[in-house]
């Protein structure tokens, strides 16, 4: 494939803050995009913007973690719009607790839905990719996976992510295939949001607090997300594989 209009990219965890506006940004790229998400009705919503805008978008309900439901996802994706050759593994979930507070179904559901459902879905769409002798791979890690107190579950999947990322470039780099991982920093979700529920604190002041603490004086949006993985999927990044690219305002969380 050669033009962004012959692609097809796939999203997950589309239906909000960083998959959405990364959903939004692919298909003003001029690719076709699948959102992805356990929330099938707010995943159309993105698609929907995506349609109004003059692109092609469809959403998919379906669970990353649960490897029958993304083979059906990944047969749907390829039905309606076409091969998927571009993919970004977003979709995750938190279940923030300190050690010996953690329950074990609190792991759990973390790594399943981070680091399996990273595995999942790339074994299922590379087989799209080496067919067609190129691909794109960007997958979501976070400052957390150099560590973060009371987030045992998910800084051990977001550093599992980066030797994935890494570990697959290497196997999938002579069919063609960019692996490529993108580490946020503070970014404002409503994931980002409900952590500071958690803590009792005031979102505004608890964004102007974490803004105070990074080198460029704000926080993030997921639009800062999405323009680094249009740069990773666009033909410029062809040279570009097996890196983790910390986009958190600074050089360290």
């Amino acid at each position: 494939m050669s033009t962004s209009a012959s692609r097809v990219a796939i999203v997950t965890g589309a239906a909000r803050g960083i998959g959405a506006a990364t959903a939004v940004r692919l298909a003003a790229d001029g690719l076709a995009v699948a959102g992805l998400d356990l929330d099938e009705p707010a995943a159309k919503e993105t698609a929907d913007t995506i349609s109004a805008a003059g692109g092609r978008s469809i959403a998919v309900g379906a669970d990353v973690a649960d490897a029958e439901a993304v083979a059906a996802a990944v047969a749907r994706v390829t039905e309606t719009l076409g091969a998927p050759t571009v993919l970004v593994n977003n979709a995750g979930i938190t279940r923030d607790n300190l050690l010996f507070k953690m329950s074990e179904s609190d792991w759990d559901a973390v790594i399943a839905v981070h680091l399996r459902g990273t595995f999942l879905m790339t074994k299922a769409v590379q087989a799209h990719m080496v067919a067609a002798r190129w691909g794109r791979i960007v997958n979501l890690s976070s400052t957390s996976a150099l560590g973060n107190r009371g987030q045992a579950n998910y800084a051990a999947a977001k550093a599992g992510i980066q030797g994935l990322t890494k570990t697959l470039a290497i196997e999938l780099g002579k069919f063609g295939i960019t692996v490529n991982s993108i580490a946020p920093g503070f970014i404002q979700t409503e994931m980002t949001k409900a952590t500071a529920e958690r803590l009792g604190q005031d979102w505004d002041a608890y964004v102007t607090a974490r803004a105070a603490q990074i080198p460029v004086a704000r926080a993030g949006v997921p639009e800062d997300i999405a323009h680094a993985v249009s740069f990773f999927v666009g033909e410029a990044a062809g040279f570009v594989s097996g890196q983790v690219l910390y986009v958190a305002g600074g050089p360290k969380a």
